[in-house]
């Protein structure tokens, strides 16, 4: 009897286990899956799209005062000390093409303004992707093709006089007069030039047409982004399209927790073994540790253009300027003004514009993005004024209705009924047309 009670209870024992094993296992599967939704409302995003033209039109004219005024003391072109704090509000120094001539934007470092009488003027860190919004709401897509990529290109970008394209930008234009469809225009067999910055200024906006889901934005980006770049360029210009899209998460948190949240998730792109990670681990690193942001740029510098360390060999290409237009060492010279700006939007712009390269691309990018994140409202709050809304794409474009003359609300609502499409068609969400909100699933690891 003894044996047979012994028995029962070791049965009872082995299948109450299995049982408990089966709903662990049940209970895994299910978190794996898990799903869960964010609502949008529609009219914020409106505001914040809004936020993205105007927060980048500020910082890219401000960028511009110092674009290529310090690059580094390497090759023939030689620029002296980097700028440093102490230089904001002091007179420019005038940049390696500009002989000898200060900017004519500002005589001295400081925010480029447009009042509410003046027009803004488009520059390449914003006429493509504008040209790119354009494009998906007259073709009604979320994927552009090849052929709506070269058409556009072809349409839109002069070609007998400026053009403001350059390196991987114009020898993809090139190719596309020669017959060439993308992504071959960035093939490295094809375009000498692929590894330079020009894909990381044109496609960030892909990440707002597909808020809090960056696995959708890289993909609708994909083909823009290969047009002009591939290998590390191309990563680089994932991490910023994550980062664009990331932007509406986690609303609740300081703009300081979300930049650096949103930073460390959008890293996950950049495969390990591959300078830009290294670049994003070397700058984080140096960031907490807690030195100034100019030890920082100054780190960056001598370990990537003086030693060329984690195999980032730019340097040892004897490029014009050593390189200033490379993907690489822009991007390690955005993490500085990312990290250290922490969300705020003059202390970010303030820094892009002094560390150096070509300092209008970073500045533009998180003036973007952060504009985004606080709105038309946020920034006017911030600056403690208004600012014009009025666009002139045919700065540098052409062929676009209203003689080129747009406004930031029109542009934001084009970018709304874009991302409609992508919400819908793409991310398999629902527009609650009465409250209107956007209501997107979204994988809970994301938050």
């Amino acid at each position: 009897m003894k044996n047979f009670v012994k028995l029962a209870f070791c049965v009872l024992i082995f299948y109450s286990c299995k049982t408990e094993m089966k709903k662990n296992k049940a209970t895994e599967i299910s978190n794996k899956e898990t799903k869960e939704s964010i609502i949008l409302s529609r009219k914020n995003y409106c505001n914040q799209l809004y936020g993205f033209w105007l927060g980048q039109s500020i910082a890219n004219w401000t960028g511009l005062v110092t674009e290529m005024d310090k690059i580094g003391n390497i090759g023939e072109i030689r620029t002296g000390n980097f700028y440093t704090r102490d230089d904001w509000g002091k007179p420019d120094q005038p940049s390696i093409w500009g002989a000898g001539i200060p900017s004519d934007l500002s005589p001295t470092i400081d925010f480029v303004f447009r009042d509410t009488n003046e027009i803004w003027g488009a520059d390449d860190d914003t006429d493509i992707e504008y040209m790119y919004q354009h494009l998906m709401f007259v073709n009604q897509t979320s994927f552009l093709t090849p052929v709506q990529i070269r058409d556009g290109w072809l349409k839109h970008i002069k070609q007998n006089e400026e053009n403001y394209l350059w390196v991987s930008n114009q020898k993809a234009y090139d190719l596309m007069l020669e017959g060439v469809l993308p992504p071959e225009t960035g093939n490295p067999e094809k375009n000498e030039h692929h590894e330079m910055i020009d894909a990381q200024l044109t496609t960030e906006i892909f990440g707002l047409f597909s808020p809090a889901r960056a696995d959708v934005a890289t993909r609708i980006a994909l083909l823009p982004i290969q047009t002009t770049a591939r290998e590390e360029s191309e990563d680089i210009s994932k991490f910023y399209v994550t980062m664009y899209s990331l932007a509406s998460l986690n609303t609740e948190k300081t703009l300081s927790e979300r930049i650096h949240w949103m930073a460390n998730k959008a890293r996950k792109v950049l495969p390990d073994n591959s300078y830009p990670a290294k670049m994003f681990d070397y700058s984080r690193k140096l960031y907490e540790s807690g030195i100034t942001w100019e030890q920082t740029r100054d780190s960056i510098y001598y370990r990537y253009q003086v030693q060329q360390k984690d195999s980032y060999d730019i340097t040892s290409k004897n490029l014009y300027c050593n390189g200033c237009f490379a993907a690489g060492i822009n991007f390690a010279s955005s993490l500085v003004s990312l990290f250290y700006g922490e969300g705020d939007l003059k202390k970010t712009i303030q820094i892009g514009t002094l560390a150096g390269w070509d300092s209008d691309n970073p500045t533009a990018t998180w003036g973007g993005l952060i504009g985004f994140m606080i709105g038309k409202d946020g920034i006017e709050k911030t600056f403690n004024r208004q600012f014009s809304n009025r666009f002139n794409i045919h700065r540098t474009r052409q062929n676009f209705p209203e003689d080129g003359i747009d406004t930031f609300e029109r542009m934001a609502q084009r970018g709304l009924l874009v991302t409609d499409r992508v919400v819908k068609e793409e991310i398999g969400g629902t527009i609650d047309e009465e409250n209107d909100t956007w209501i997107i699933p979204i994988e809970i690891e994301y938050k």
